[in-house]
């Protein structure tokens, strides 16, 4: 089996090299503006009113004294994923994203 391939080879086939880099620069041109664009803020968990970043941390910490005390524990990693995908959605739920105008 011989291989031939340029680098100009893209995906198995011929050529595709300069689209490719050209969208990629499409791309980051675009990330960039969208970013200058965008302001990012976030605000407090809540939940009905109280705040809950606290109550977010339970399965977490449950899960790292777990993990101490048996490094084997399959609870103590289930909790541990749990709470660290509860923190990551929490995160992400509470931030408010706005549009600045363009002219």
């Amino acid at each position: 089996m011989q291989n031939d391939r340029k680098l100009t080879d893209v995906g198995g086939t011929p050529g595709g090299l300069g689209a490719f880099f050209l969208g990629l620069t499409l791309s980051i041109v675009g990330a960039y503006w969208l970013t200058q664009q965008v302001e990012v803020t976030s605000g407090v968990w809540t939940v009905y009113g109280y705040n809950s970043f606290g109550l977010s941390l339970v399965p977490f910490i449950l899960g790292m004294v777990l993990l101490f005390s048996n490094g084997e524990s399959i609870w103590g990693y289930g909790l541990l994923v749990v709470g660290i995908l509860i923190i990551l959605a929490g995160i992400l739920l509470n931030l408010r994203i706005y549009f600045q105008p363009t002219s």
